[in-house]
């Protein structure tokens, strides 16, 4: 009896380990709180408890009430999961698997766990033994997302690791035990060896529980298996809207397939703008076939206006990602002169490296660029026959293409006045053209300035679905600019335009529900449409969120995310940012007197 109560008195009895810990695990569950929770896990941990110091890891790792620590955080894992945590074995397992630095192996002499740590290097490999290592632990234990993991490791480890059968039985056990990993995975081994319908449909059959739980590759291989009627029938539709879930799920694969699919209305509603906005995400994630494609749409302006410095940009980043086909093409635009100055050098280095990367066309035409006598620029001037030739012959987006080189002077000696004649005629059916028909009009491009008939145009081009289009003749409606104003509806297409990830419109929206415009005040909204454009890079919107937070205009007074964001304009030669951040550090060191009574 005096033993235990010698224990109560200390604090340290098994009931009152249990009420500190889940008193510490409910402070953790407040932002404010959370620095609290961590100091009391921390001592828990220090009391040898494993439960806190999985916690005091978990915190550590992802920033939980202390600063994100990765070094810590793994030590702290490594010590829960020697004794016998199983989570903390998964989770030292998933760690292992993406690499860690060579920093967060256990310190040598006598170092502690609280000792002061250097960040961790960016030197990072999967390291397979340990992740098998680890997640053996936790499968052994019958901890279903472990033994999916040690499944994979065994089914696509290392040679030396690797035994598929093995690795079967794990995944059916992760999938037994309602694990979606072990779904995938029994699914993707069955795809490997799949030679009948049959053998597909059993496939399909895994897959589609996978995708029940959410996972991304499920739903976009199921995608493919639609598409093209493996084990599943066939239907474009319901691909698309699979392609789509897994798009959003960030499945690079899928959001190029859905890209493509938009833009050319396969199984689904034709929309050029939302297409071109997942090619971009897909090429941006590393997607070499996307980049490729943007530099099409962008290039040869059918289904997008013309930008050749952009198409250049996209080939640019595809050919870096080893696309031949973009390799060549680059060649043949620094050959022709198309969207870029000639340079026959730049041709040869682009033609040499798609022949390299195998394409066939490269090295016909390496060849002939270098038996060629003198400079190749008489090539340009017969693309531009092709177009006007075309042209001239009924061909709208020839037409289009051949109005846009004249009025910007590539390939061909500009002159704005033939340029409205080709644009006017392709603006009968071709979107773009109406657009830049009317830019040329509200400009006084090629002729004199005709504000309303520019208007008109843009409206055409807008009430097409062209974004560009929408922004520029919401403009015209706040400004009153060659008709009324309509600022309703001005908001209204700046509401379409942000929903497909159009910076500009956000920060429009913003300015308008801001308030000095004929809609209702909001200024709450207005500074979340802000932080949107802000977050995005808007330099504009950066000084707005920096206005709005330094002086509550929304209500929230924050002068740490005003400097904050002040400085991310500032960072963008933003003047005026430069010039209210110094007013709000001097306010803020000299503040106003009191006034006596």
């Amino acid at each position: 009896m005096v033993f235990g109560f010698v224990k109560r008195l200390l604090g340290r009895d098994e009931t009152s380990i249990e009420a500190r810990l889940t008193h510490a695990k409910g402070l953790l569950e407040n932002q404010d709180d959370a620095a609290k929770g961590f100091s009391q896990l921390s001592a828990l941990a220090r009391e040898n408890n494993v439960e806190a110091q999985f916690l005091v890891g978990e915190c550590y790792l992802n920033g939980t009430g202390v600063p994100p620590n990765l070094i810590e955080g793994v030590r702290w894992m490594r010590r829960a999961a020697k004794k016998g945590w199983t989570k903390a074995a998964f989770i030292l397992a998933t760690l292992y698997l993406h690499g860690l630095p060579p920093e967060v192996e256990e310190p040598s002499g006598t170092s502690s766990v609280f000792d002061e740590i250097k960040p961790p290097s960016d030197n990072r490999e999967p390291d397979y033994r340990k992740a098998a290592y680890w997640a053996k632990i936790a499968a052994d234990k019958g901890y279903a997302d472990a033994q999916a993991m040690y499944g994979y490791v065994l089914s696509s480890g290392p040679d030396d690791l690797r035994d598929p059968e093995e690795g079967l039985v794990w995944y059916r056990k992760a999938a037994d035990a309602g694990c979606v990993q072990g779904h995938l995975g029994l699914g993707l081994a069955a795809l490997n060896i799949a030679r009948t319908q049959d053998d597909y449909a059993a496939a399909a059959k895994e897959l589609h529980q996978a995708a029940e739980g959410g996972l991304g590759t499920a739903l976009y291989l199921i995608g493919v298996m639609r598409e093209r009627g493996l084990g599943l029938p066939q239907d474009q539709t319901i691909a698309m809207q699979y392609y789509e879930q897994a798009a959003e799920k960030n499945v690079h694969a899928a959001q190029a397939k859905y890209g493509l699919g938009l833009m050319a209305g396969l199984g689904v509603k034709k929309n050029l703008a939302r297409g071109e906005t997942w090619l971009r995400r897909a090429a941006l994630s590393g997607d070499a076939e996307a980049a490729a494609v943007l530099g099409d749409l962008y290039g040869h302006g059918v289904d997008l206006p013309p930008n050749y410095a952009e198409a250049v940009s996209w080939y640019r980043f595809a050919s870096d990602h080893g696309h031949a086909s973009a390799s060549h093409t680059l060649g043949m635009l620094y050959q022709t002169g198309v969207g870029v100055p000639k340079d026959p050098e730049a041709a040869e280095y682009w033609f040499k490296l798609a022949a390299q990367q195998g394409n066939k066309d490269a090295s016909a035409d390496l060849g002939n660029l270098v038996l060629r006598d003198g400079d190749p620029a008489h090539v340009g001037e017969q693309v531009m026959a092709s177009y006007r030739e075309l042209a001239e012959k009924g061909d709208l987006l020839a037409a289009f293409n051949f109005g846009v080189c004249l009025a910007q002077g590539v390939g061909i000696e500009k002159n704005e006045e033939q340029a409205l004649v080709w644009l006017k005629r392709a603006a009968e059916k071709v979107v773009n053209a109406q657009y830049w028909y009317g830019q040329m009009l509200v400009a006084g491009r090629g002729t004199d300035e005709n504000l309303e008939e520019g208007r008109s145009w843009i409206q055409k081009a807008s009430e097409a679905g062209m974004v560009d289009a929408q922004i520029t003749y919401a403009d015209m409606l706040v400004r009153g600019e060659g008709g009324p104003k309509n600022h309703h509806l001005a908001l209204e297409l700046y509401k379409k335009a942000a929903e497909l990830g159009n910076v500009a419109a956000m920060f429009s929206i913003g300015a308008m529900l801001g308030g000095g415009h004929d809609v209702a005040e909001d200024r709450i909204a207005a500074q979340q449409w802000f932080q949107k454009a802000a977050e995005k890079g808007s330099p504009a919107a950066q000084l707005m969120m920096g206005r709005y937070l330094a002086n509550g205009l929304a209500g929230e007074r924050d002068i740490e995310k005003a400097r904050f964001w002040y400085r991310k304009a500032e960072e963008q030669n933003v003047f005026q940012a430069s010039a209210e951040l110094s007013a709000l550090n001097m306010a803020e060191h000299y503040p106003p007197a009191s006034v006596e009574a």
